[in-house]
């Protein structure tokens, strides 16, 4: 049974504290999680949540100078990651510095705006677009996940925009903005705290009482309503400054712990990961058509996505590219995997699951899932629910997984094209640029 025992609480304001203590080493992870991404952004405001990822790592009004030094400085780890539907912060620290870990976190929770200034905008806002120019804008390839989620769902839909934001939006974005974006998410009401590691339950307790208990409740925040579904399939194409064309194929799927998400996690490995998958044999090793590959069941609150991506071989055109990904997909929704290929699958997950609650903090650590699961399920310790989605699926549900979900007719379908060569592109594909459909 995998179990990560847990005591919960929750303050007069809202804030929901987790507790793990785990006396292995004297070390604790501190974990928050404001439950706001760009999903909570409008057209024409994105990228504010990820903007404020930098935001809190700058200063407070009682820590004006910034979040890494001080804790740094006592041997702490610490970072954090905005994605379309949260927004984390962790520190791992000696026992020794938790009060520190505490204190800084309640500090950038109840009193970030007096340290808000137009001057520290500014230089974030700038830092932001520097981001965007160097991860996506001028990386091979960098702008095609943007141009497939924006192809995939409608204007008005909250997966529609990058996370990073549009740079018109962010400069556009005035101080009294981004100031009322944080009164409206980050406050106790809207996050939860996870405490792991070398501690006492009631003295940890005692002490959260003390450094958060004084923060004001904020405002309700409702779950975000899904206007829209997927938009149709589209055929689309890009040309870019690289050396092989790329295709890109993207399917509507289910959301993070709906019907069929865990079993297309499952295909996605079988297709996909490893030299043994399907497509790698079949395309790389057989038939020579592809040079490299990935597949992944990307699984969100509103929606998820899977994708298959393929690097054409020299002298090989996407269309035969295409064509192959489509028949082996159509040779697993309908003759299924085999009994070993079930048993590796199930097999990996378990090794990854407790792989998972070996780390104590950080990204992924346990502290991360205990916050994840009681984010988006109400129960910190999911692990053994969640695992068995993966130990219980089947030849049969894979299978239908796959012909329910990735017919060739729903998918959207990207080719990345070396400059100069995109004439040399299906004549049906709609020719995009800037990472926008």
């Amino acid at each position: 049974m995998l179990s990560v025992p847990y005591t919960r609480a929750t303050l007069d304001n809202g804030l929901d504290v987790i507790v793990h203590e785990d006396h292995r080493m004297p070390l604790v992870a501190v974990n928050v999680w404001y439950h706001v991404g760009s999903k909570n952004e409008q057209p024409g405001r994105t990228g504010l949540a990820h903007l404020f990822e930098h935001l809190m790592f700058e200063g407070s009004a009682h820590q004006p100078d910034g979040y890494f030094g001080p804790l740094q400085e006592a041997g702490a780890a610490l970072n954090g990651s905005t994605s379309p539907d949260r927004t984390n912060y962790w520190q791992l620290v000696p026992a020794g510095a938790l009060r520190l870990a505490l204190w800084m976190e309640a500090d950038r929770m109840g009193w970030l705006l007096p340290a808000l200034t137009q001057a520290r905008l500014d230089t974030q806002r700038g830092v932001v677009l520097n981001e965007r120019r160097q991860s996506y804008e001028n990386r091979p390839y960098g702008l095609a996940s943007f141009t497939l989620m924006s192809a995939m769902f409608p204007p008005s839909h909250p997966y529609h925009w990058p996370t990073i934001g549009e740079p018109a939006d962010l400069e556009a974005a005035t101080l009294e903005d981004v100031q009322a974006f944080f009164a409206r998410y980050y406050h106790p009401g809207n996050a939860s705290l996870v405490i792991a590691g070398d501690v006492e339950t009631r003295a940890v307790l005692r002490e959260v009482e003390e450094l958060y208990g004084g923060i004001p409740a904020g405002e309700p925040v409702l779950p975000v309503e899904t206007p829209e579904a997927a938009s149709a399939p589209r055929r689309l194409v890009m040309e870019d400054r690289v050396e092989l064309a790329r295709l890109y194929l993207a399917w509507p799927s289910p959301p993070l712990f709906g019907a069929d998400d865990a079993e297309l996690d499952l295909v996605s490995d079988l297709l996909a990961n490893g030299r043994t998958s399907r497509l790698y044999s079949r395309l790389i090793h057989e038939r020579r058509v592809a040079v490299e590959l990935a597949a992944g069941q990307t699984s969100r609150e509103l929606g998820g996505t899977f994708q298959i991506i393929a690097s054409a071989a020299p002298g090989q055109t996407l269309e035969t590219l295409e064509a192959a990904i489509h028949d082996e997909v159509a040779r697993f929704a309908t003759d299924g995997p085999t009994d070993d290929e079930v048993e590796r699958g199930r097999a990996q997950a378990e090794t990854a699951f407790v792989y998972r609650v070996q780390a104590l903090g950080g990204f992924g650590g346990k502290a991360d899932q205990l916050n994840a699961y009681h984010t988006y399920r109400g129960e910190p310790d999911a692990f053994q629910v969640d695992l068995d989605r993966y130990l219980s699926a089947t030849r049969a549900s894979l299978r239908e997984a796959a012909a329910r979900w990735l017919a060739p007719g729903r998918a959207t379908r990207l080719a990345v094209m070396p400059a100069g060569t995109i004439e040399t592109a299906p004549g049906d594909a709609e020719r995009v640029e800037g990472g926008r459909a």
